[in-house]
C-alpha cells in the first residue's frame, strides 16, 4: 500500500516548522494568564511545601518533599480532573475525579513567558520527555515519533516541539484500531511505522492513544513508550484500579496528615448490584465504565427515571465503580465524608452557578513533579436548588468538553471552556491554597498509580496478569490487553 493510497499516512515534522496559531484554541492564543496563576506555577516546591504545612500542621515537611520529589519509574506526565467541593460546615477540599495518562490541556494554556511561543509543550518535552529518554540504559537505533487517536492539535505540536528539541525529523502517526496494522507494526518488540513505502524503526514515542490503548501497544518492548500502556491499566485509563491504588495509598500515608481526596468509591460492583448502591447513598451516585475516558461512560444519577434508563443500556464491560454524587447541597449523596456538595463558579448577572472541574497538568522533571498547565470546563446549564424527574442531571454535573460524533471522531464545546487569563479565572472562585492542593492531589494519585503500576511489573519487566485479574475481575478487558 502507497503512502497515496492511505486515510492517514506517517508525517514527518521537521525542525522549525511549528506554528503557534494552529495549536492553541483562539480564545487561549492571545490570552494574558491570571497573575495568580502567574505567581503559582513560578513558585518553587520549597515555598508551596512551606505553605502548605503551615496550613496543615500535622503533614511534616520531609514527608511532603519527599513525595513532591518523587522519581516515577512509568507514569511520567499526569493530568488530573479536580473539583472544588465543600460540605455543610464549611470545609472546603480540591477532590480528585480521576487522573489521566495522556492529560490534555495545552492547547486551553495562556502562555507563561510571552517570549516562549511553544508554551508548556515545550516544557513538557524539555524538563520531563527528553531526561526522561536520556535515563534509559537501553535505546534501539532508530527515530523519534508521536502517535495517536485523539487531540490533533496537541499531538502534532508535541511533534514539533520535539522535532525542536532534539534536532531532527519527528514522524507524527495517527492510531486507531482501524489503522493498527496499515501504518504502525512491531518487528522484534520494535515499532516501526510505514514511512513513503519503507519500515522506520522507532527509537521512542510520545503517545496520545488513548481510546483502549492497551488493544494496540504492548506491555513490554524495546521502543520506549511515553507513557507507558501498564500506566494506563495501572490507573491512568482503569478507574478501577486507581480508586483500589488510591485506597493502597491513602493506608500508606495514614500517619502523614496526607491523603488522596476522592468521593466515595465502591468498586467491582456488576450491573445487577448498582441499584442498590444508589439506594444506600440515598438515591443520588455516579456510575462509571471503568476503562472509558474524555466524558464517555460516565452516568450521573439523581432520579429513578435516571437510573432506570442506566439500566436499559447494553454495556460491553461487565464490571463498575459507583462513587457518590457530588451535586447541589439539597442532592447530593449520603456518603461518610458526610454531603459533599459543588463550590461552583462565581454566580453570574442572572445568579447561576455552574459546576467547574479543574485540569492541573504535571510532569516529572530532575528537580521534583512539576506544573504544567491549568485550565477549567464549566457544565452546559447551571446547579438547581430542586431536582424533578425530568431533571437531565448531566447537563447540570458534566464538564468535559469532548463530543463524540462516531468511531474515531470527535468534536469540542470550548463554549464552556475556562482558561486562567484574566477574564475567565476570576470567575472560578479559587484562590492560591487551592492550586497548591490541586497541585499536591495531582501529584499523590500520580504517585499512587506509578506504584501500582511497580506492583503489576516483576523484577525481570513481565506483567504480573494473575495479580492483575484478581484486582481486575472484567474478562472482557483481560481479553483485550495485548500480548
Amino acid at each position: 500500500m502507497t503512502a497515496a493510497t492511505l486515510k492517514h499516512p506517517v508525517s514527518c515534522i521537521q525542525p522549525q516548522s511549528f506554528e503557534a496559531e494552529k495549536h492553541w484554541y483562539p480564545k487561549a492564543l492571545n490570552a494574558t494568564i491570571h497573575p495568580m496563576m502567574s505567581f503559582f506555577l513560578n513558585l518553587s516546591i520549597d515555598r508551596i511545601i512551606k505553605r502548605y504545612c503551615h496550613l496543615q500542621p500535622r503533614v511534616k515537611y520531609a514527608v511532603l518533599d519527599e513525595l513532591l520529589s518523587y522519581v516515577p519509574k512509568y507514569f511520567q506526565w499526569a493530568g488530573a480532573d479536580l473539583i472544588h467541593v465543600t460540605n455543610e460546615k464549611g470545609a472546603r477540599h480540591m477532590a480528585v475525579i480521576e487522573n489521566n495518562s495522556c492529560p490534555s490541556g495545552q492547547k486551553s494554556m495562556p502562555l507563561l513567558n510571552d517570549a516562549q511561543e511553544q508554551g508548556g509543550y515545550r516544557k513538557l518535552i524539555e524538563e520531563t520527555f527528553l531526561p526522561w529518554l536520556k535515563g534509559k540504559r537501553r535505546v534501539v537505533k532508530g527515530a523519534l515519533a508521536v502517535i495517536y487517536d485523539k487531540n490533533p492539535m496537541e499531538a502534532e505540536a508535541y511533534a514539533g516541539v520535539m522535532a525542536d528539541v532534539f534536532n531532527e525529523p519527528v514522524y507524527y502517526a495517527y492510531y486507531t484500531d482501524d489503522q493498527a496494522s496499515e501504518t504502525i507494526r512491531f518487528e522484534k518488540n520494535v515499532m516501526q511505522l510505514l514511512v513513503e513505502g519503507e519500515w522506520i524503526p522507532i527509537r521512542a514515542a510520545f503517545r496520545y492513544v488513548t481510546q483502549r490503548p492497551w488493544m494496540r501497544l504492548p506491555l513490554q518492548g524495546k521502543t520506549h513508550i511515553f507513557n507507558p500502556i501498564i500506566t494506563c491499566l495501572a490507573g491512568g485509563r482503569n478507574k478501577m484500579i486507581a480508586a483500589k491504588a488510591y485506597d493502597l495509598f491513602n493506608a500508606e500515608l495514614q500517619e502523614s496528615g496526607l491523603s488522596i481526596f476522592t468521593p466515595q468509591t465502591i468498586w467491582d460492583v456488576s450491573k445487577a448490584e448498582i441499584p442498590l448502591w444508589v439506594g444506600k447513598m440515598g438515591g443520588q451516585a455516579v456510575i462509571k465504565n471503568p476503562y472509558s475516558n474524555a466524558g464517555q461512560g460516565v452516568y450521573t444519577i439523581v432520579s429513578q427515571k435516571e437510573l432506570d434508563e442506566f439500566m436499559a443500556i447494553d454495556f460491553k464491560y461487565e464490571q463498575f465503580i459507583v462513587q457518590s454524587l457530588i451535586g447541589n447541597y439539597q442532592w447530593s449523596s449520603i456518603s461518610p465524608q458526610g454531603r459533599l456538595y459543588h463550590v461552583g463558579t462565581m454566580p453570574n448577572k442572572k445568579g447561576e452557578s455552574f459546576v467547574c472541574d479543574i485540569r492541573m497538568m504535571v510532569g516529572a522533571t530532575p528537580s521534583g513533579i512539576q506544573p504544567i498547565c491549568v485550565y477549567s470546563r464549566r457544565s452546559k446549564m447551571p446547579l438547581v436548588d430542586e431536582i424533578e424527574d425530568s431533571t437531565n442531571s448531566w447537563d447540570m454535573l458534566g464538564t468535559n468538553l469532548s463530543i463524540k460524533l462516531g468511531d474515531n471522531q470527535w468534536n469540542s464545546d470550548t463554549n464552556r471552556l475556562l482558561l486562567t487569563d484574566r477574564r475567565d479565572f476570576n470567575t472560578l472562585g479559587v484562590g492560591l491554597d487551592d492550586l497548591i492542593e490541586a497541585y499536591i492531589q495531582t501529584v499523590l494519585s500520580m504517585i499512587a498509580i506509578d506504584r501500582m503500576g511497580k506492583m503489576l511489573v516483576g523484577t525481570k519487566g513481565q506483567f504480573k496478569m494473575s495479580l492483575f485479574k484478581s484486582l481486575n475481575r472484567d474478562a472482557t478487558l483481560i481479553n483485550e490487553i495485548m500480548k
